[in-house]
């Protein structure tokens, strides 16, 4: 016989996502959540990530709203020195862990069904057991919409011939072998991760191969930081980027301003960016990347054989004894948009781009405050996942759009000042400095940003028109 659950919510996925809309669900309301997740442990991908991962953000800016991530201290070693903490793959799973048993857990009000697999309809089986069991909610939440993916679980996109050492970033502490070489293929944050890992443990930059099928603006993890020490230097950067934009006469030369001030990245000097995803680094990790000289900008791979690897646009050599670490799972995939709230299904997207954890808790807050699927939806406007370079113009004019109507709701503005997960405006944010030097900064921004977003919006049109 199937047993039958009653609940307000049924939560599938207990990833980052999952966690921290039940985590609000939790604080705001009286409700009863029943969580499914098809891993063991909670914290979704973060069970199936490298050992080398970390966050690519401050720790105070992740997990759930309720429940400090870290220490709130600042890395003494490593490319992160004298910035505030990233915490660990399995410092973020032990926390997951422990906010699913000693928060979520002992108020009675959860119910957590791991190593379980949804199959529509309130119907969950056991995926060790084959026991089944059926949800009766009022709302089921989609947390595993965003698919986030990692290369240990994800079969390459191109071919492997028989042979080859293909391996994902998880194996690379386990080799006991010095190879030929080593050839990295991807060029987002793991690809990075990997190449930086691999400096890190001495290996010779001359023996890496690096093949990134396309080079990306990336972000300054400097004037992405909490605290009152940060907080001039975070918010004049806010400032200089919007009176850039402003003052801009192309969407070409406002990024070649972008760059000249600092707030975008770019790898190659020479080679001009054409990916936007978010990806945060330090000036002295940028300086490690860059002593990798052998980096192939030929295209996609498309076979890896035991002596030649097809690329889009040409074939280069590599050997039996080299190890080829792929890196090409999309962890950042841009979804279709979906309503968050519509009939009893509440999709859980980003309303802030990449910053997963803190739109799961502002939607939980929406619904726990809110009445009326499409108020709910006017305050969760979402903001896809961004790839390419007009990416960075959308996502720059839909946050900002954003927060212009969040700060308008009195509410709204109260529940961002003390929310954790927001490092922009909550408790996780730099503080506005004291004083005229505070009082300029905020006249500036307040003056500058009505041209900013017209620019912008003139720049996305021009965009889409052309693609």
């Amino acid at each position: 016989m199937i047993e039958k659950v009653v609940s307000d919510y049924l939560v599938v996925g207990a990833g980052a996502m999952g966690m921290a809309f039940t985590d609000v669900l939790m604080t705001e309301t009286d409700a009863t959540v029943t969580i499914v997740d098809r891993h063991s442990h909670p914290g979704g991908h973060w069970n199936d990530s490298y050992p080398f991962v970390r966050l690519h953000q401050p720790s105070s800016f992740y997990g759930v709203n309720s429940r400090e991530l870290g220490n709130d201290t600042k890395d003494l070693e490593g490319g992160n020195a004298g910035l505030y903490e990233l915490a660990s793959g399995t410092e973020v799973v032990t926390y997951f862990d422990q906010v699913m048993n000693q928060q979520f857990l002992p108020s009675g009000r959860v119910r957590y069904l791991p190593t379980s697999e949804y199959l529509g309809d309130g119907l969950i089986r056991d995926l060790i057991s084959g026991i089944e069991v059926v949800v009766d909610a009022r709302k089921t939440v989609n947390a595993t919409y965003m698919n986030v993916t990692v290369p240990a679980v994800t079969t390459p996109s191109y071919d492997v011939m028989e042979g080859v050492q293909c391996i994902p970033p998880n194996e690379l502490p386990s080799i006991t072998t010095t190879p030929d070489g080593y050839v990295v293929i991807g060029g987002g944050k793991t690809a990075i991760d990997s190449c930086l890992w691999l400096l890190s443990n001495d290996v010779n930059p001359e023996i890496i191969r690096w093949v990134l099928p396309r080079d990306q603006w990336m972000l300054d993890r400097a004037y992405i930081q909490p605290g009152p020490e940060f907080a001039d230097r975070v918010m004049l950067r806010q400032v200089e980027t919007m009176e850039i934009v402003a003052a801009s006469t192309s969407l070409d030369q406002m990024f070649d301003r972008l760059l000249e001030n600092g707030a975008l990245l770019q790898l190659d000097p020479a080679v001009r960016p054409t990916m936007y995803r978010c990806c945060t680094v330090t000036s002295v990790e940028l300086n490690e990347l860059q002593r990798i000289s052998n980096v192939v900008r030929l295209g996609r791979v498309r076979q890896i054989g035991l002596h030649d690897i097809d690329l889009d646009d040409a074939t280069v050599s590599t050997s039996p004894n080299t190890i080829h670490v792929d890196c090409t799972a999309d962890g950042l995939a841009r979804r279709p948009i979906r309503p968050v709230f519509e009939d009893g299904l509440l999709t859980l997207q980003t309303v802030r781009t990449c910053q997963q954890v803190f739109s799961a808790a502002f939607i939980a807050h929406v619904e726990a405050t809110y009445d009326g699927e499409t108020i709910k939806n006017e305050l969760c406007t979402v903001v896809p996942h961004p790839d390419d370079t007009l990416d960075w113009v959308r996502t720059t004019l839909e946050n900002a759009l954003n927060s212009i109507k969040w700060n308008a709701d009195p509410g709204l503005k109260t529940w961002l000042s003390n929310a954790r997960l927001d490092g922009f405006s909550g408790r996780g944010a730099p503080r506005q400095a004291a004083g005229p030097s505070g009082d300029d900064l905020l006249g500036r921004i307040r003056e500058v940003t009505p041209s900013a977003l017209e620019k912008l919006a003139a720049y996305l049109d021009e965009g889409r028109k052309v693609n």
